[in-house]
């Protein structure tokens, strides 16, 4: 994950430190702003208002956290909150890091995780207020996002949880292989209400919780400054081409010389999915046969970007290979089918 994180005082910035370290232990890419009399090696001066700098990480980043009073940051972040699919993660810190408390996307977006992250690493206390959480209950967003299903209605997943909290039993149904010990409150007998787990939009409850499994990683890549519409067009029709719709990728995954490219950044935020780029040295250990070219080799160090990214993305294996047009390519692989109640 992409995390900005921004403090306003001189004990909160401290606390800012401690927090990049710890996340960028745990795998994550950290950004620090803070006020510039306040300034240490590795920051970033905080030269616009809070809520521009909240405008601009909602746009940018998968997670902001503040160092603060909580009041600035529900201040901040009001003008830019849409959607709990698409808003990235919000957390606010006090300034001496002794509470960690997730605002927005506690599931979606993985608030809740790195509250987790920061309680077990800097022994701060997270503040969990999520229903499904405090009642140690199921949760279809937590476990759509642990193994890539795409929630086809949010207002039915919402109505799941509330059956689960009423003790209501919820079904549940898959056509992938399933592993791990169904929680409590799901069956795979009879229910009113109840999560199907599959390509097909099949209806085996009243009312049925739509999952599709979002088997297939994108790799792309694009001629610098290609435009965005172009770009959609293109990918949406070979996906078409292939029988994949676009709720069925988990990512879209390119070079790390494309992490700004316009039209990339642009597609993955329409569709709610992760960016992934990795190094030419990254991709050129991703193990199989690809399709090579020898101006690309030249261009980026790596043979084949699109192949290697998907492969790399999915941990699968190749299964479109790459289709080139116009200073666009698209190639698609396919992660192993399964899911697991970990």
């Amino acid at each position: 994950m992409e995390i900005w994180i921004v403090s306003y005082t001189a004990h909160g910035r401290d606390t800012a430190e401690r927090v990049a370290d710890a996340l960028e232990q745990a795998g994550h890419d950290c950004r620090r702003f803070a006020l510039p009399k306040f300034l240490k090696a590795g920051d970033e001066p905080l030269l616009v208002s809070a809520a521009q700098w909240a405008g601009d990480g909602f746009a940018r980043a998968d997670a902001l956290i503040f160092v603060c009073a909580s009041g600035i940051a529900v201040r901040a972040i009001a003008p830019w909150v849409r959607d709990k699919k698409t808003d990235p993660a919000v957390l606010v810190l006090d300034e001496k890091g002794t509470f960690a408390i997730p605002l927005l996307s506690g599931h979606l977006g993985g608030a809740n995780a790195l509250a987790d992250t920061l309680s077990k690493t800097l022994g701060a206390t997270p503040v969990i207020t999520t229903a499904t959480d405090i009642n140690e209950l199921f949760a279809v967003d937590v476990f759509a996002k642990q193994n890539r299903l795409f929630i086809t209605n949010m207002e039915l997943a919402k109505l799941v949880s509330a059956a689960l909290l009423n003790g209501e039993p919820v079904g549940f149904s898959s056509d992938l292989p399933v592993s791990g010990t169904l929680p409590a409150g799901l069956t795979t007998g009879d229910a009113k209400i109840g999560v199907c787990v599959s390509r097909e939009h099949k209806t085996p409850y009243e009312t049925t919780l739509w999952l599709i499994p979002q088997r297939f990683a994108l790799g792309a890549g694009c001629r610098r400054g290609k435009d965005p519409e172009a770009f959609d067009a293109f990918v949406r029709r070979e996906l078409s081409a292939h029988g994949v719709s676009a709720s069925e990728l988990s990512c879209i995954a390119s070079i790390d010389l494309k992490k700004d490219e316009p039209a990339l950044l642009a597609f993955a935020g329409a569709n709610g999915l992760p960016f992934f780029t990795y190094s030419a040295n990254e991709l050129n250990a991703v193990p199989g046969t690809f399709s090579g070219s020898a101006f690309v080799k030249e261009t980026t160090g790596v043979d084949c970007v699109s192949e290697r990214a998907a492969v790399k993305a999915s941990q699968g294996e190749l299964a479109v290979k790459k289709i080139a047009e116009d200073g666009m390519t698209f190639a698609l692989a396919r992660s192993k089918e399964g899911i697991s109640f970990a």
